[in-house]
């Protein structure tokens, strides 16, 4: 049984409609390989977060209003690096902060220890986030 003209004009198997169909699928797919190259070059542009690593090694709390932090700053040598240090209570509200400047140094591993004074009794102290400045 064969389709008549007027039925597939009427249910829109036209041959423009199969070509439209065609060039919005392909449009579609360049589209779609446009965005992930632009994401794929967008994420991997910026090497310099991925030269830059931080590690909580220790904290300490002398007493209500302190909290002593020991960490080791891996960067690229004699590049500087800015750290942001918190103090957290035992509800994980900040309590402390303080921004510290690290100038660059000859070797790329460094160990670093910091007091934080605090409003209340810290529970912890640890690296918020560290860049390079």
């Amino acid at each position: 049984m064969t389709a008549t003209p007027t039925l597939d004009t009427r249910y829109g198997r036209t041959p423009q409609r199969k070509r439209r169909d065609r060039w919005l699928l392909i449009g579609g797919f360049i589209g779609m390989v446009a965005v992930v190259t632009a994401w794929v070059f967008w994420a991997g542009w910026d090497n310099n977060g991925a030269d830059l690593e931080t590690t909580d090694t220790a904290y300490t709390i002398p007493d209500d209003h302190h909290v002593d932090i020991s960490f080791t700053i891996n960067a690229p040598p004699g590049t500087p690096v800015t750290c942001a240090l918190q103090a957290l209570n035992e509800d994980f509200a900040i309590v402390g902060w303080r921004v510290v400047e690290y100038p660059g140094s000859d070797t790329r591993v460094t160990t670093h220890n910091e007091s934080i004074r605090t409003i209340m009794k810290p529970n912890t102290g640890l690296i918020n986030t560290c860049w390079l400045t």
